[in-house]
């Protein structure tokens, strides 16, 4: 199946991407960050994330490490199996599963190797700064939205809602 190149290239830039950016900086520690500004909006910064989305469950104590690694993989096998089963019409449908998988397994193979996620892409307007974030957090984001443009696209099918009473036949 062509959709599992998506993926596929997804976690090897991801993780790439996170190598090289932790071989070029130092973490980011106490508030004290060394950057690399790509533009006057955007930066390099590294950043572990040992929580979730948001560093939602960071300051957990630990045990949250192996609960995401549940979530992350349940949602993972969950999105495989229904990429199988799309379609080959569905395009995008199939593209934003890729998308969602390549990023789910990306961040996964951090949260198992290390116990955190390797964050490092920052922007920011003037002092108003976004959470900082990955290659594998914007394909899970893009394919988000890929997924509700082919629902916005897709014709409805079945709209007519049945009346009590009424029977077919």
């Amino acid at each position: 199946m062509i959709y599992l190149l998506i993926p596929v290239m997804v976690i090897g830039l991801d993780q790439f991407l996170k190598w090289y950016v932790s071989s070029l900086l130092p973490l980011c520690v106490a508030g004290y960050c060394n950057s690399i500004e790509i533009l006057p909006i955007f930066q390099f910064t590294l950043l572990h994330n040992s929580g979730a989305a948001f560093s939602f469950l960071g300051e957990a104590g630990g045990w949250q490490r192996w609960f995401l690694v549940v979530v992350s993989s349940s949602v993972s096998i969950f999105i495989g199996v229904w990429l199988y089963r799309v379609r080959r019409s569905e395009k995008i449908l199939a593209v934003g599963l890729a998308l969602i998988l390549g990023g789910a397994i990306g961040n996964l193979i951090d949260r198992v190797t290390a116990g955190y996620v390797v964050d490092f892409i920052v922007v920011h307007w003037r002092d108003i700064y976004f959470p900082a974030f990955n290659i594998a957090d914007s394909a899970i984001f893009v394919g988000a939205c890929l997924l509700l443009l082919d629902m916005y696209l897709k014709p409805a099918e079945n709209t007519e809602v049945p009346r009590a009473g009424d029977t077919d036949g």
